[in-house]
């Protein structure tokens, strides 16, 4: 039998102080900070008059992100569903089509392929990395698809199944070896929603630039803010051309005519969150320095405690630790949720993993493998406070992270 409920909470809400010190005021799941450039870049916006979808700002940001995740091509978009959207549709991904998700997921990434017209397709996730689990993938496709001439397809339902889209959970990066067999194996185009994992890689290569297209977020609540923004990033040179043309109302050059060619989207990012993400992206290797630090706190406050184990990054990755996350031993949705009914109480704004996107309405009758290892997350995992300024500033701490950070791999 596992630890009773009350003191699985006590020695919760013990690892929290210790690393975080008593609340004296509710303190963030996570929160933006500005100490850079921000308020200089955007002023510079609005002292222009440069402030909507065409400025130096965006191809700035455009620029910095291809440096930072290696990418060749990106394409600044005004959400990260808004990108997924987009980037399912220029993957090849048809209406009518299946695409393949984890259950264990933002509702954004199945609403993503709703919005292309596709329909969402569950599988289970992978225990250690929290992704997608390119081995149940693999044995669920065995069982379900068929080959034809138009493609796999869906034995129980006929349909194309013709995408993955694995999502690097809280900032850990998914099998993608694995994944990338499986995908050559039944050729399935993999689209990258790397929305929560902007500074993680994989074997020392950025997430997001493994599949044909990949998406990054800037929301509010990620590790660097746009306010709301995304990106669309591919080594594809064609289909960062087509990204561009399709979120730009797809628009043909003209000094003055109003040409379209397509029925097309008005999602490019304003070069007033533009500016504010290139300040942001000024500080980020600072912002993941002062994460590292504050994830390693949380292992060592919750090392060798009753009931609970530190989520740490999988072998061969390097996590942003966006989100920290401890897990239940005894998976329970009663004890989470008493988990997390003492830590909120207690003014530390924890929260669980997200629903089983199979159980909301909308996503009730979509197709699904078995999802035993998801639903076991889901009545475990509970994120921590993990905005970056909680980490102790002190630079010796901070320095010799940094240095493990960028040092070769």
């Amino acid at each position: 039998m596992g630890e009773s409920h009350p003191r699985v909470a006590a020695s919760l809400l013990a690892g929290l102080r210790q690393v975080l010190g008593e609340a004296r005021g509710p303190i963030a799941l996570h929160e933006p900070e500005f100490r850079g450039n921000e308020w200089n870049y955007v002023k510079d916006c609005i002292d222009s008059g440069w402030v909507s979808s065409v400025g130096k700002y965006v191809d700035q940001f455009e620029r910095r992100l291809e440096e930072i995740t290696g990418s060749p091509h990106a394409v600044a978009i005004v959400n990260g569903t808004a990108a997924l959207h987009v980037a399912i549709e220029i993957a090849g991904v048809m209406p009518g089509d299946e695409v393949l998700v984890p259950a264990l997921t933002f509702v954004g990434t199945a609403n993503a392929v709703a919005h292309a017209g596709a329909i969402p397709h569950f599988v289970d996730s992978d225990a250690a990395t929290l992704g997608l689990d390119p081995r149940a993938l693999d044995a669920h496709l065995a069982a379900v698809a068929e080959r034809s001439a138009g493609g796999l397809r869906n034995a129980k339902t006929g349909r194309r199944i013709s995408a993955v889209v694995p999502m690097h959970a809280f900032g850990h990066p998914v099998d993608l070896d694995g994944l990338m067999e499986v995908a050559l194996r039944y050729d399935l185009a993999i689209v990258e929603d790397a929305a929560e994992s902007l500074g993680s890689t994989y074997h020392g290569r950025h997430t997001g630039t493994f599949g044909r297209v990949g998406v990054l977020s800037f929301n509010g609540n990620k590790v660097v803010t746009t306010g709301g923004g995304g990106a669309i990033v591919t080594g594809d040179p064609a289909l960062a051309r087509l990204a561009k043309h399709l979120t730009t109302t797809a628009k043909r050059p003209h000094r003055w005519e109003f040409v379209h060619d397509a029925v097309a989207y008005n999602f490019r990012l304003p070069n007033i969150n533009a500016a504010l993400g290139c300040a942001q992206l000024e500080e980020l290797p600072d912002m993941l320095a002062r994460k590292r630090v504050l994830a390693e706190r949380y292992r060592q406050a919750f090392e060798n405690v009753p009931g609970l184990h530190f989520v740490g990054e999988p072998e061969g990755t390097r996590s942003n630790y966006w989100l920290n996350a401890v897990r239940l031993d005894t998976p329970s949705l009663e004890r989470r949720d008493v988990l997390l009914a003492a830590a909120n109480d207690a003014g530390y704004h924890c929260r669980p993993a997200w629903t089983l996107l199979h159980k909301l309405p909308m996503y009730r009758d979509a197709p699904r493998a078995p999802l035993d290892v998801a639903e076991v997350l889901e009545a475990s995992l509970v994120n921590l406070p993990s905005s970056a300024k909680l980490a102790d500033a002190r630079a010796e701490g901070i320095e010799a992270v940094r240095a493990r950070l960028t040092a070769p791999q």
